[in-house]
């Protein structure tokens, strides 16, 4: 038996890795699984250069907790180490047993070495975050005197020994005597909690445990002449070695894509609504899968489906900040050797390699959405309420995408016809220009409850868009920005004469002295803090009263709901609204010519009541007496 010290600069070195190496302490079953499989590939590497002469046989790493014992092994049947090697790769940490690898065969392309690359380093003592005591018993694949099994046994001091082992097969199994305080990580349900989430796409199979399966009986029918089976128990294999990313396009169906999308999110059964294959070897390597799915209303609900690997390994899917913050809204997988594996989520966001890769996603997203846009604008139109908002959360937080979208973005009128935005405005620009010669987009958010002004519009041939989205208000604050020479306001902003104001007004059946004197009559009835009075002359057909909140206003309001508050320390903005007298409406006449005081205050509070009832105002006590009083008419 040898002892020894492991080359360490400071003999702290084992509670710095337990406590600041790795900020997660589940993170040593993921990397020590990864070097089983770096352990592996080397093997089928040599193998594959003819520098090994034996079969290489069942490859599976297997993954064994024993309770009992408290030992948790990691067993792979990949390239092993000779003594000289333990003592290399382990117990020097400055040296790298992959790097170390590479140099030797570094005729290899970058792809191929990318491949081969193991965490013979620190990843390794990872397995200390949860251990009491680490084994390794090693057997290499080479010939010759110096190559007896190797056992290697260190408790977590920079104290070692190692010795042969009687150790037959080819590989190397990894012994953790599973510390007290972590024994979670000898229950069955949280091994395999962790393999499902960090191995479940690792390029080499990975055995945990058993499963039961149905199996058919050869041979055998029931009564009714169907097959019969039985329950069989067989080993049960964590992964998908070879998942769909990895093949190339040109191979698979779109089933092939909707069965991966289920294996990704068994708890979502809901179809995707198209998918991009990403596959890039140049200026780094990227591949991976994008689903777009039906976006619903809770924008952060959505967020999180993407996954990220290095290698087929398991890195994150908080991918805030890795990838545009719109990209987060999509599903699926990216896959990059370019991304490192054992770093922080900053140092991630800051990396040269991720904000490339960042933006070629961005791109590739782009041309797909202009490619179906092309080639099939009447299914795009039909996904339009799908996607809408994922495209537009792009265009107003990313200008290079908001650019390229300016192609296939859409706008959708009250009557469901799909515009491009060159298209909308050659659409309304002759119809709905002000005086000032900008043109107006009239808009809804509530096409129920805007009925009346989005048919006030429709009457003199004007267009409405219906922005009805959970990101429209942002985006036509955005829009207003790019667009030349274009407004948008909301339809019930204002009269519709006064929203597209072409100095074309109709004359007044009230001069001013009589507007004055009808003015008290109508404020006796109406809360004068919330409503300001004022005359239009519409048409004799339109309502006598109605209710209207100023563009601005309503904005300064949505403003102050997103900022959480009263804006900039002046408290909370007062509810204001104009209430609109039609001075053109007969009733309006009616009133100012009835001698009777309380006749004239119920048909004031009545018609007030019906404004507020068309705007959703009329709620409580106020509805009940309104309610009331109708009922009291019509007797």
């Amino acid at each position: 038996m040898q002892k020894g010290k492991i080359n360490v600069q400071t003999e702290d070195i084992f509670p710095i890795i337990k406590k600041f190496l790795y900020s997660d302490h589940e993170i040593f079953l993921r990397e020590l699984i990864s070097n089983a499989v770096d352990a592996t590939q080397k093997l089928k590497t040599l193998a594959s250069m003819g520098k090994v002469k034996d079969e290489l046989g069942d490859l599976t790493i297997e993954v064994i907790a024993d309770k009992k014992a408290k030992t948790l092994t990691i067993r792979d049947k990949g390239v092993g180490m000779t003594a000289d090697e333990i003592d290399k790769y382990i117990n020097q940490i400055a040296f790298s047993g992959a790097e170390e690898f590479v140099k030797k065969f570094k005729n290899k392309s970058e792809a191929e070495q990318n491949a081969i690359i193991g965490h013979f380093g620190l990843g390794f003592y990872s397995a200390f975050m949860v251990s009491d005591n680490v084994e390794i018993i090693s057997k290499t694949y080479k010939k010759g005197g110096a190559t007896k099994a190797v056992h290697w046994q260190c408790d977590g001091s920079p104290d070692f020994t190692i010795e042969d082992s009687d150790k037959k097969e080819r590989g190397t199994d990894i012994i953790l005597h599973i510390s007290d305080d972590e024994k979670e990580f000898l229950e069955e349900s949280k091994i395999l909690e962790l393999l499902t989430k960090y191995s479940k796409f690792l390029p080499i199979p990975i055995q945990f445990g058993k499963e039961k399966n149905q199996e058919k009986v050869e041979g055998e029918k029931d009564k009714d002449g169907n097959d019969v089976y039985k329950e069989v128990e067989t080993d049960r294999i964590i992964n998908n070695s070879d998942p769909l990313w990895k093949k190339s396009p040109t191979d698979l169906k779109d089933e092939d894509y909707s069965n991966f999308y289920r294996e990704l999110y068994p708890m979502n059964f809901e179809e995707p609504l198209f998918h991009i294959h990403l596959n890039v070897d140049y200026p780094f390597n990227l591949t991976g899968v994008l689903y777009f799915p039906k976006l619903k209303k809770n924008l952060e609900v959505q967020k999180d489906k993407i996954q990220l690997y290095s290698n087929q390994v398991f890195v994150t899917d908080s991918v805030e900040g890795i990838v545009p913050e719109f990209l987060t809204l999509l599903h699926g997988v990216l896959d990059s050797p370019d991304i490192p594996l054992n770093v922080s989520r900053s140092y991630l966001q800051s990396d040269r390699n991720v904000k490339k890769i960042s933006n070629h996603i961005a791109k590739k997203v782009a041309d797909k959405l202009e490619d179906i846009f092309k080639n099939n604008r009447e299914e795009f139109e039909k996904k339009w309420d799908d996607i809408k908002v994922f495209i537009i959360y792009g265009m107003i937080s990313d200008e290079k995408f908001y650019e390229r979208a300016t192609k296939f973005a859409l706008f959708k009128n009250t009557d469901g016809k799909y515009f491009t935005f060159d298209e909308y405005k050659k659409h309304v620009e002759a119809a709905q220009k002000d005086k000032d010669k900008k043109i107006v987009y009239l808009y809804a958010t509530e096409l129920d409850e805007q009925y009346s002004y989005i048919q006030a519009a429709k009457d003199r041939a004007y267009d409405v868009l219906e922005m009805d989205g959970v990101l429209d208000n942002h985006f036509i604050n955005a829009l207003e920005q790019k667009l030349t020479d274009v407004q948008f306001k909301r339809v019930d902003a204002d009269t519709i004469e006064k929203l597209i104001d072409k100095d074309e007004k109709l004359p007044s059946k009230l001069d001013e002295k009589q507007q004055e004197a009808i003015k008290p009559v109508i404020e006796k009835n109406i809360n004068k803090t919330k409503f300001s009075v004022v005359f239009e002359s519409l048409s004799e057909t339109e309502a006598p009263i109605m209710i209207t909140q100023s563009e601005f206003m309503r904005r300064m309001k949505d403003m102050e709901k997103l900022g959480g508050g009263g804006m900039m320390g002046m408290g909370a903005l007062p509810e204001t609204y104009n209430l609109v007298v039609n001075s053109n409406n007969p009733l309006i006449t009616d009133i100012l010519e009835d001698k009777d005081e309380n006749s004239q205050q119920e048909k004031v509070k009545q018609m007030y009541d019906l404004a507020l009832l068309a705007q959703s105002l009329l709620k409580g006590k106020d509805l009940s007496d309104f309610i009331k009083r109708s009922f009291g008419l019509i007797k």
